[in-house]
């Protein structure tokens, strides 16, 4: 099989559930790589697999909610390493926690998150990613039991067992992100996390003190009464993956649900909010 590729150039809008969206339609393709850009993401696949009609049954490139473009170009080679070097950048949250890709200087952070960043979308939303760590970083949670709900790279995971939750569930429905998660517990020596694949059904008879759930409104909105079922009493959930003008949704549901509202962090209008049952 030849080393020639193609990429296709994804500008999606909006970004975020757009990308991850279209993402999981092109996981049932031949393609192997997603790389985040400032618009959107590159799919890469190699041409001997690629075919003329492939694209023709994704649904989200046909959606009136979405806005899609694309442009093709042909790779002779990629050399993945050097693509995610340049395109993977670490995560420094007040000089606290650094998430970072072993190709990454290490530094003196009191918490240092090692992620491998191979065949991935990115390492999530930078901007909820780092709010939800500041969260975690000022709040005690010395044996909670935990749960990382869309887990993703399981970065919230491995940083909570960093500062002494245990034990601590990570979930996620996509097969990759499993996979990942599990690689990369390994990596930063966690021995208190257990990696799922599935979605919030998972939850049924699941008890926990610190629920975290970075993912987006519509899901959450669709889990939400799973969370608050499983959270126990003065425990704390932490949501993110939305944007300001989302927060009436999220606080309506939250406060019907009966948990208090603690603390917002903001960050490029997305947002990250802190709640206790």
């Amino acid at each position: 099989m030849s080393n020639s590729y193609l990429g296709y150039h994804f500008s999606v809008e909006p970004k975020e559930l757009g990308s991850e969206i279209l993402i999981a339609e092109l996981g049932e393709k031949p393609f192997e790589s997603f790389i985040e850009t400032d618009n959107g993401f590159i799919a890469y696949i190699q041409k001997d697999l690629w075919t003329e009609d492939m694209l023709n049954d994704i649904y989200l490139l046909t959606s009136p909610e979405f806005t899609i473009s694309y442009t093709i170009e042909e790779i002779e080679q990629v050399n993945w390493n050097e693509e995610w070097e340049k395109n993977f950048e670490p995560i420094d949250v007040d000089g606290k926690c650094h998430v970072r890709a072993p190709f990454h200087p290490k530094t003196d952070a009191e918490f240092d998150i090692v992620i491998e960043p191979k065949m991935s979308f990115g390492t999530g939303h930078h901007e909820t990613t780092h709010m939800m760590i500041q969260h975690l970083l000022e709040t005690d949670v010395k044996n909670l039991k935990t749960l990382d709900m869309g887990c993703g790279t399981a970065i919230l995971a491995i940083l909570a067992e960093m500062k002494g939750a245990q034990p601590i569930d990570a979930i996620d429905i996509d097969n990759w992100c499993y996979l990942n998660s599990i690689e990369n517990a390994e990596r930063n020596n966690c021995h208190k996390i257990t990696v799922y694949e599935g979605d919030a059904t998972l939850l049924k008879n699941k008890k926990y003190d610190l629920i975290i759930a970075n993912i987006n409104r519509n899901i959450l909105l669709n889990d939400m009464q799973h969370y608050v079922e499983c959270l126990n009493k003065n425990g704390i959930l932490l949501l993110s993956g939305f944007y300001n003008e989302d927060i009436p949704f999220i606080e309506a549901s939250c406060t019907e649900k009966g948990l208090t509202f603690v603390k917002k962090f903001e960050r490029n209008n997305w947002v990250s909010l802190k709640y206790v049952n």
